[in-house]
């Protein structure tokens, strides 16, 4: 569904991505774990547009989407969902989801927030309220509703539960499953590696911009070296 052949990006002279290759199937769950710095975040943003590669082929449904404008790319049914939420604060909760529906052209806008308030009741209970006087948590299932919206056929999450108490890391990776299961892909950007590698069905692990190791999620929560650097040994 999703393949990315040789891909280098650079930050001025600064090379974040040096020649990967990640491919993403139809209806996977797929991680990317790594440390801070290790180009996770890079690689989202490339994907949805907002970086442009100096190198490499990125094709989505067997056409090419490198040099696509992101809102093509969010037409085309790939969608992000940033880290840091990056809601609109001064905004409310249901301006902000009627906002993740801007490009679409069918009238089904009002029953597909139903669906997402169905999902995420708290935001119900806050429909009128601004963004900005939202918790983390509620924050983050507003950035993930907002991202719904635009009815992605590939999610991407980046680090959905930074910042979170344990409870609500807890119900957001089982809102990513349910979604998942709901039938959309989802490319997973996660620093939680066990709470990520659980969830997936295929993983990579990447370190300074490179692709290091790429298996199940459940080898590499196995595997000695992923154990010891991202696993708490």
């Amino acid at each position: 569904m999703l393949q990315i052949t040789n891909l280098h990006v650079y930050y001025g002279n600064i090379h974040a991505l040096k020649g990967l290759n990640i491919e993403v199937n139809a209806g996977e769950i797929v991680s990317i774990i790594g440390s801070n710095g290790a180009g996770k975040s890079t690689l989202l943003r490339t994907i949805s547009g907002l970086i442009r590669p100096r190198d490499g082929v990125m094709t989505y449904e067997g056409m090419r989407i490198d040099g696509l404008p992101p809102h093509e790319i969010v037409r085309r049914g790939i969608v992000h969902s940033p880290e840091g939420r990056r809601i609109f604060t001064n905004m409310s909760v249901g301006e902000n989801l009627k906002l993740g529906s801007y490009l679409r052209k069918d009238g089904n806008v009002s029953a597909d927030v139903e669906k997402v308030l169905v999902r995420f009741p708290r935001l119900r209970e806050r429909i009128k309220q601004s963004g900005g006087t939202l918790s983390g948590g509620e924050q983050q299932m507003l950035a993930i509703g907002r991202a719904l919206m635009a009815k992605p056929k590939v999610l991407l999450l980046d680090e959905p539960s930074l910042g979170l108490a344990p409870n609500l890391v807890a119900e957001i990776f089982r809102i990513i499953r349910q979604i998942n299961d709901d039938g959309v892909t989802v490319l997973l950007v996660e620093q939680n590696a066990n709470r990520a590698l659980e969830l997936a069905h295929r993983a990579y692990v990447l370190e300074t911009g490179t692709i290091v190791l790429h298996d199940s999620g459940q080898a590499l929560l196995a595997n000695p070296r992923v154990k010891e650097a991202y696993l708490g040994g």
